[in-house]
């Protein structure tokens, strides 16, 4: 019996310090939990901090981009060379590819969705330039032209409304 009371008596003193260890267990695990959390959210905040200006300045260089394939600006910028129509609608296609590819690495700041309606502008612009080009078969470089351009001016262009979504998505980032 003397036994029993003394193994009683050391669970009654080993008892408290029991609890005390499950207490600063749980404890220490949930301030080792909130300091990771803490930590992580500095570092994406300083992740932030460096990040958002090229996100910032990605979105400009699609935008430039958007304003140069434009059909209105890209057919008064772009001259024709010669009175060829397939010359000038390969010449204006060319140089929205060059565009285009000039700014690839963009995509990897902007969302996905973003850049696949830039990719979506990029491709209805050409088509409109193709179809412009069919529409004028018996015409010359310059009626091609000012279809094309009195197509856009009773219309929304392509790239106008890619500039839409950009301006919304950026809104969204402050």
């Amino acid at each position: 019996m003397e036994e029993t009371t003394q193994v009683i008596s050391y669970i009654a003193y080993l008892m408290p310090a029991i609890v005390v260890g499950i207490v600063a267990y749980f404890f220490f695990k949930g301030h080792t939990a909130n300091e990771e959390g803490r930590r992580r959210y500095l570092v994406q905040k300083e992740a932030q901090k460096q990040i958002l200006p090229l996100r910032l300045q990605a979105y400009e260089r699609i935008t430039l981009f958007l304003e140069r394939i434009d059909p209105t600006k890209l057919l008064v910028r772009v001259k024709p060379f010669s009175d060829s129509k397939d010359d000038y609608e390969n010449l204006l296609i060319k140089n929205i590819e060059q565009e285009f590819e000039h700014n690839l690495t963009q995509q990897i700041y902007i969302t996905a969705e973003c850049w696949n309606i830039v990719s979506a502008a990029k491709n209805a612009t050409i088509h409109v330039i193709r179809q412009g080009a069919m529409h004028e078969k018996d015409g010359n470089v310059d009626k091609m032209r000012e279809w094309l351009l009195q197509n856009f001016m009773e219309e929304v262009t392509p790239s106008q409304k890619a500039l839409g979504y950009i301006k919304k998505e950026v809104s969204e980032l402050f």
